[in-house]
């Protein structure tokens, strides 16, 4: 049997319910660093091929902002945070205090940069933390690091060598909600593109089968 007709939607409510618990802490700590409310929420968890995954976000020409990071330990894989570059503008702007930043602005973009990581850092950390802690595995991220590319560009890093074992990735939606802009929802993509051997060992800590 194909894998993606292994994977049932039993699994992916699983890793929806590990994502809004991560989105919980995301919201606690970014509430902190912007200084107003916000709330974050995983509408939905879906797993794709890396075809349908570049076909998706609008092909592989579209330029998108994205943190990047190795996950270590029980699951080994790569997880991306993915966001459109004028919404991680809009949160840079906010991070740094500057309502006229641009990341085009060569001048200050080391600035912008590292902001755009610090937000991702945080959105990353807490996702995995919670997986960690609903599964009991150990998962050790490694240095973050971001970019802003093309995404065929950005997508191939964490591809290279997984694509030669493996075809899918597990896309878990992000909606960003801020108190004082309710009706403005920003939407970000975490891709968690785990090793082959890992998507078994990960479904079966989270109490489901991916052999079945």
């Amino acid at each position: 049997m194909d894998f993606l007709q292994k994977i049932s939607h039993v699994h992916l409510d699983v890793l929806r319910e590990v994502g809004n618990i991560g989105a919980g802490h995301s919201a606690t700590a970014l509430s902190k660093l912007l200084n107003k409310k916000i709330d974050m929420t995983v509408p939905n968890v879906k797993l794709a091929s890396f075809t349908e995954l570049t076909e998706w976000i609008g092909g592989p020409d579209v330029v998108i902002a994205s943190v990047f990071l190795r996950i270590e330990g029980d699951v080994p894989g790569s997880l991306f945070f993915v966001l459109d570059v004028k919404q991680a503008e809009r949160f840079i702007q906010q991070l740094i205090g500057d309502c006229q930043y641009s990341l085009e602005d060569l001048d200050n973009q080391e600035l912008g940069f590292s902001a755009f990581l610090e937000l991702g850092n945080i959105l990353t950390g807490s996702y995995l933390s919670s997986l960690s802690d609903l599964t009991n595995l150990s998962l050790y991220p490694s240095v973050p690091s971001m970019s802003i590319d093309m995404f065929g560009a950005v997508i191939s890093y964490g591809l290279i060598e997984l694509s030669k074992v493996s075809d899918y990735c597990i896309i878990i939606d992000t909606a960003i909600i801020e108190e004082d802009e309710p009706d403005t929802t920003v939407k970000g993509h975490f891709f968690l593109l785990p090793d082959p051997d890992s998507f078994s060992v990960l479904f079966k800590a989270l109490g489901v089968n991916a052999d079945d």
